[in-house]
């Protein structure tokens, strides 16, 4: 064995080894009791390091497609995620339901709940991913002229699309699961995870597109050989006796009631994934429009891809700790310690505020840098500088109100996060896409963005504002645990 293997090794032993059940107790009473800084940090740290290395399934896939592919092949790439848009959202819909459910049964010490949970969650996902792969698969090419493909952009969209759909059952009970296992207080073990499917994806990248020279279909297969391990992986977390919650045969036995409650919570980010594959439709058929519908229509829609990919790694910075949040919210507000609750997100929300605001100066200020990242490209670098500092003028909010999305899914109000989630792109966005860029053409789609951010900042405001005023006036016998 190579001189670094060993102690590599024996790393990735020892932090499994920490994720082994010793004291399921002491999980239950951290979150009841332990100080709350520490806590969120050791919950998001695993989450956002688990996030951020998700977000490089889709961003080393293009940084690697535009470096040995071409231009045409990240425009191609981009006119694919309405249909990956809307299979991942059916994974969020089971997972966030599930997790949040499981965090809330876990505080009131229901762990035979949580388990049913977990078996009604992974018989829907089947269910719904078979439902989803095939009719995608079969209408692929209209949807992609529907989309904006032109015939320099389809023949790359397709190739990469024949491999990802099939697989996508693959990412559906990863990632679905990933967000239970960090709800059960197993979060290092969520991120190693994600490292590890992300690690292989990268290297599989690499191997397939510049030695296999396979192209944007190797990117694929990088992505649903990764997505299948990383399953393999949190399927053996819930079937060791170890675990705290586990698949027991006793528990699979379909339920209304709690099928009903999954789907209930889950429905925010769903639907705020569908909203976002219509809304990338729409905007890839207006870059198609007031470009032209020539290269500088295909251009746009890569360049829209790459500012994407940038605001995705760091709002998926900004998720890892509304995840880490969400398992410390949801058992105090079943616990009823509501100063924990108010404590936590307020703490959470400075932290993802500093984030964005970082992200939107690195974008303003580097925006050639960050496009020279994923194409060598002189006119797509050239649309990207001006493009970048008008799409993220206002990306300082988003942390906010992610993290106040993420506090209404966590306490059980479904509904209002659901506002929320939708309120940047159905009440602002869509709008002003249909009335901006007539007025200023091209640029007009990119000036939709901020003003839809901050437009959404404004509501999330006067909303949470209301709720953590009934918050401070509705404390429990535990009003007074430690922070």
């Amino acid at each position: 064995m190579a001189p670094w293997r060993q102690p590599l090794f024996e790393f990735l032993r020892q932090m499994i080894r920490q994720t082994k059940r010793i004291d399921n107790e002491q999980r239950t009473e951290d979150l009841r009791s332990r100080h709350i800084p520490r806590l969120l940090l050791s919950y998001a740290l695993p989450a956002v390091v688990g996030t951020s290395v998700n977000a490089l399934y889709n961003i080393a896939d293009r940084i690697f497609i535009g470096q040995g592919v071409g231009e045409y092949a990240i425009s191609g790439l981009t006119l694919t995620f309405p249909i990956m848009i809307f299979l991942q959202a059916f994974g969020m819909l089971v997972g966030a339901g599930a997790s949040v459910r499981v965090s809330i049964l876990l505080g009131m010490k229901d762990q035979a709940g949580a388990e049913r949970i977990l078996a009604n969650a992974i018989m829907l996902t089947i269910v719904l991913s078979v439902m989803t792969i095939v009719p995608s698969y079969i209408f692929m090419e209209p949807l992609l002229r529907l989309f904006g493909a032109s015939d320099r952009t389809l023949p790359y969209a397709m190739d990469y699309l024949r491999v990802i759909i099939p697989g996508n059952i693959f990412a559906t009970l990863s990632f679905s699961y990933n967000a239970v296992m960090r709800a059960s207080g197993y979060p290092t073990k969520a991120m190693i995870q994600m490292i590890l499917g992300a690690v292989l994806n990268v290297a599989l990248d690499a191997l397939f597109i510049f030695v296999f020279d396979w192209g944007i279909a190797g990117a694929a297969w990088a992505t649903v050989i990764s997505m299948f391990v990383t399953m393999l992986f949190v399927m053996e977390h819930f079937t060791d006796k170890n675990s705290l919650i586990r698949f027991r045969r006793s528990a699979m036995r379909p339920s209304r009631s709690m099928i009903v409650s999954i789907l209930g919570i889950g429905m925010a980010p769903f639907a705020m994934q569908l909203v976002g594959s219509a809304v990338t439709i729409v905007l890839n058929r207006s870059f198609v429009h007031y470009g032209g519908g020539g290269e500088l229509s295909d251009l746009a829609i890569g360049v829209y891809g790459i500012i994407n990919s940038y605001a995705m790694l760091v709002v998926m910075l900004v998720l890892g700790i509304s995840q880490g949040m969400q398992p410390i919210v949801g058992f105090n507000y079943g616990a009823g310690n509501m100063d924990r609750v108010l404590y936590t997100y307020k703490l959470s929300v400075f932290t993802n505020s500093l984030i964005t605001v970082i992200g939107f100066l690195l974008g303003i200020l580097l925006p050639s840098v960050i496009v020279g990242f994923f194409t060598p490209s002189h006119s797509m670098i050239s649309i990207g500088e001006s493009a970048m500092r008008i799409a993220l003028l206002s990306f300082g909010f988003v942390g906010f109100q992610i993290t106040t999305t993420q506090l209404f899914q966590s306490i059980g109000m479904s509904m209002k996060a659901m506002f929320l989630s939708l309120s940047r792109q159905v009440i602002f966005l869509l709008p002003l896409l249909l009335i901006l860029p007539r007025l200023f053409g091209l640029d007009g789609v990119w000036m939709a963005m901020p003003i839809s951010d901050f437009s959404a900042a404004v509501i999330t405001f006067v909303l949470v504002k209301q709720q953590l005023k009934k918050m401070k006036g509705n404390h429990t016998g535990h009003a007074h645990a430690p922070l």
